[in-house]
């Protein structure tokens, strides 16, 4: 793969003036790639992906090569780190979020914290450069090319990305797929723990626990608590006057100020700061 760039680029975009179903946050290239440790994970969706030479990423005890024509998503909030092996590593990469992102990752079965690879020549291996490229010269104030990039994106991950020694992890996600879609569904009920979710498969919290881990690199709780912070998003995108209270509680929190507080500590801003960001 030959870069689009010389020098390293990275471009913080502006958030949408109007309701769109993703935007891009953020997109770069690093010809160079140095060591990154974030213990608390980043905020938003972030896929990265080697254009050359080979890193190593380590996403809560699991670790995974990245050699070239191969990539991973992260999911929000979650640790990781991520250093060089041998002489040098260049990466892209993309952070992206949005209203429906998660329900589209879903339909497309794109799976969290599990290496892609793709065919030589395919148009992943240098998709991210066209879109950094078309970023850097548009115009677009909107977000609408720059939500058509992301639908772009993950389509053509789907379409040539193939997942990396994952049949482990892939049977284990099928056996987690029912608790999955009761979250889905019951994600409101403040009440909901680990005994509950664990009596979903009938096994131990532990055990759950320690599959939900292996499956998605993160616990059941903090599944719950994303879920439950991205249709809030959701709810505030799209109820405009609906009291944040009335929010909360239709998210599956106990009250407004424990929202408020797990909210800021994830999107790093208060649902009505989300609010007045995202609604015009």
């Amino acid at each position: 793969m030959m870069p689009m760039f010389e020098t390293k680029v990275r471009l913080l975009m502006m958030p949408p003036e109007q309701f769109v179903p993703f935007y891009i946050e953020s997109i770069g290239y690093n010809p160079f790639q140095e060591t990154v440790i974030r213990r608390d994970g980043y905020p938003f969706h972030h896929w990265l992906q080697t254009v050359s030479g080979e890193g190593k990423i380590i996403i809560e005890g699991s670790a995974f090569s990245l050699p070239p024509n191969h990539g991973i998503m992260l999911p929000p909030n979650v640790p990781h780190q991520y250093y060089c092996l041998g002489d040098s590593w260049s990466t892209y990469y993309l952070m992206i979020d949005g209203p429906q992102i998660s329900p589209f990752m879903s339909i497309l079965d794109i799976q969290f914290s599990t290496v892609y690879s793709w065919p030589e020549g395919t148009e992943p291996e240098n998709l991210i450069g066209q879109m950094l490229e078309s970023s850097l010269l548009s115009q677009d104030v909107t977000g609408l090319d720059n939500s058509i990039d992301v639908y772009r994106f993950l389509v053509q991950l789907k379409k040539h990305g193939t997942t990396v020694n994952t049949s482990t992890t892939q049977s284990l996600a099928v056996r987690l797929q029912p608790l999955v879609k009761y979250l889905d569904i019951e994600y409101r009920n403040p009440d909901l723990g680990m005994t509950e979710m664990s009596d979903r498969l009938n096994i131990s919290p532990r055990h759950l626990n320690s599959l939900f881990k292996e499956t998605f690199g993160y616990t059941p709780y903090q599944y719950l608590i994303n879920l439950r912070i991205q249709k809030s998003k959701e709810m505030l995108t799209s109820e405009r006057k609906t009291p944040i209270q009335h929010i909360a509680a239709s998210s599956g929190f106990r009250d407004a100020s424990h929202f408020i507080a797990t909210f800021r500590k994830l999107e790093h801003m208060t649902p009505d700061q989300y609010r007045q960001t995202f609604v015009k």
